[in-house]
């Protein structure tokens, strides 16, 4: 186990999930800029009521139940664009699920892309899939993972982006909505910079600081979408960074159906002291 757990990917991948147009200027509305609002301008059709709590207990009532998980993550430096996607079942009153991560270029749709297995037991991610390892897993605990880029959960945990979306400030009803043939009710707002940075690795929180700094502020968007039965069914943060940017699209269907996670058998686990990367986030 001394190779890397992750597949080498080229270096522009990792600078574009690191800081994506830091030079450019934030909320300015290009690149990955909201698909739910022209210019992301938190105003929509409710703007004078706060409806934060409605959010958040359609997060709470998401968390005592399980779905099927589809997330999607744009990330573009104005000239290169990646797409990770992360597809499974996750099980938030169990502490159970298992995903499947892959990172590609949309520009060489036939090209190999880089992909890694989840599994979540408990307190534990297990991680593996890579033809190097050879059946092996490496474990790490959830409370110990961290992000290592914007926009991502610790170890891609679905449980993380909920408690981000309970976090929206300034959140507006922006009317209801039709998804996936379901009516929905949109609602949107913004992240405060402690909650973009929510279990960050240090070193990632200090280049977001020092952008902050160098253009006078970040704004980070929020987008929840709630079923008649009070449930998330979708979720979007978006940081649109002039040409450039980073846009996190997670779909949630089929919620209460049964999620079979089985942890590796413990000879084929290795602990590891952080999971990092363009994979694990």
């Amino acid at each position: 186990m001394q190779r890397p757990l992750v597949p080498l990917v080229p270096l522009v991948v990792a600078a574009a999930l690191l800081c994506a147009g830091c030079a450019g200027e934030s909320g300015s509305g290009g690149g990955s800029g909201s698909g739910s609002g022209k210019g992301a301008k938190v105003s929509g059709a409710d703007s004078a009521a706060d409806h934060g709590a409605a959010v958040r207990s359609a997060v709470n009532a998401t968390k005592r139940s399980s779905a099927r998980i589809d997330e999607r993550i744009e990330i573009g430096d104005g000239t290169t664009n990646y797409v990770i996607s992360i597809k499974g079942d996750f099980d938030w009153a169990g502490d159970r699920g298992r995903l499947a991560v892959d990172l590609r270029d949309p520009a060489t749709p036939g090209k190999t892309s880089p992909r890694m297995d989840e599994i979540f037991d408990g307190d534990t991610v297990y991680f593996g899939g890579f033809a190097e390892m050879e059946g092996s897993w490496g474990s790490i605990r959830r409370d110990k993972a961290k992000a290592h880029y914007v926009l991502r959960a610790p170890m891609n945990d679905p449980e993380h982006v909920l408690r981000q979306v309970a976090q929206m400030r300034r959140v507006s009803k922006v009317g209801k909505e039709t998804l996936n043939g379901m009516p929905t009710a949109h609602y949107r707002g913004v992240l405060a910079e402690e909650t973009v940075t929510l279990r960050m690795a240090k070193n990632m929180k200090a280049k977001v600081a020092t952008m902050r700094k160098q253009i006078g502020g970040i704004t980070v968007y929020a987008d929840a979408w709630i079923d008649r039965n009070g449930r998330i069914v979708r979720t979007r943060l978006d940081w649109p960074m002039g040409p450039a940017g980073v846009k996190a699209t997670m779909d949630l269907t089929d919620h209460g159906k049964p999620v079979r996670a089985k942890a590796p058998a413990p000879g084929k686990v290795v602990p590891m002291p952080e999971g990092g990367g363009p994979l694990p986030g």
